[in-house]
């Protein structure tokens, strides 16, 4: 069974919680027919690769990643459209509705030791607004060690100069300033982490500064699924230099609303 509500509500110290801190941990939402449902699609995915696949492992194990998968896989499709995703969502950013705007497939095979660097994900993306967020579904148990890491409240920050993962170089006339070095002065921030089970997730505002360890175990897998959605205030914003996504036409102008076919409404709240 794969319920299309979460397994339990979402709690208003929860909402108070992302809203403060820019991103909650929700244990137990989904139920295990999701997970069991996105596992044989994520093996598919990865044994056909699309056209944005990508492996940036630059040494021992394997770190596949890929945007919008659910373009070519009716799993991921269901997920989006069928799944508790964009409630769970929406009610976190206390919005009145929620579009989805795109997905991305993460998997570190173990023994992978390639880190994921500390970024944000927003600079990245033609939009705008604070309703913008991503919910990052694990269908493996995750140790903290190598889950997401979080610096708290760093949404509150403002934008910073986004890089190229496969190479570090810096985005080309974005006009941002870099990101501090984290790792330089780690004293200096809260770092935020969990152990994750599935059914579990992660939801945090896109302008959080968050990054991960590689996968240390020989034996687990990470497969990790991230769903990008925006809100009530979101508005599309190619600013100014490179832009990672979205990388084609979408019929949208700066400053309108995301409702379009690539980014559809998959939720209003009730009332």
């Amino acid at each position: 069974m794969k319920s299309a509500r979460p397994l339990r509500a979402i709690s208003e110290a929860e909402i108070e919680l992302y809203r403060r801190e820019g991103v909650v941990l929700l244990k137990g939402v989904f139920d295990s027919g999701w997970i069991n449902f996105l596992r044989p699609a994520v093996e598919a995915a990865m044994a056909s690769p699309g056209p944005t696949a990508e492996e940036y492992a630059d040494g021992g194990g394997r770190f596949y990643g890929e945007l919008n998968v659910s373009e070519r896989n009716e799993r991921f499709r269901e997920f989006v459209h069928r799944s508790p995703a964009a409630e769970i969502v929406g009610t976190l950013m206390e919005s009145q509705k929620v579009n989805f705007f795109y997905d991305q497939l993460l998997v570190k095979e173990p023994g992978t030791s390639q880190r994921t660097p500390w970024h944000q994900d927003q600079p990245y993306w033609a939009v705008r607004g604070a309703q913008v967020a991503s919910l990052w579904l694990p269908l493996d148990p995750v140790p903290k060690q190598s889950a997401l890491q979080y610096i708290k409240g760093s949404h509150r920050w403002g934008e910073f100069n986004p890089r190229h993962f496969l190479d570090n170089t810096p985005y080309e006339g974005t006009g941002l300033p870099e990101l501090p070095d984290i790792d330089a002065e780690p004293d200096r921030y809260e770092i935020l982490g969990w152990d994750l089970a599935p059914g579990d997730c992660l939801v945090f505002q896109a302008m959080m500064v968050h990054g991960s360890m590689g996968n240390l175990s020989l034996e687990q897998r990470r497969r990790a699924w991230s769903t990008r959605w925006t809100g009530d205030d979101a508005r599309f914003d190619t600013k100014q230099g490179e832009v990672a996504f979205p990388a084609e036409d979408v019929g949208l102008q700066n400053g309108d609303e995301m409702d379009c076919e690539h980014f559809p409404v998959v939720w209003r709240r009730r009332g």
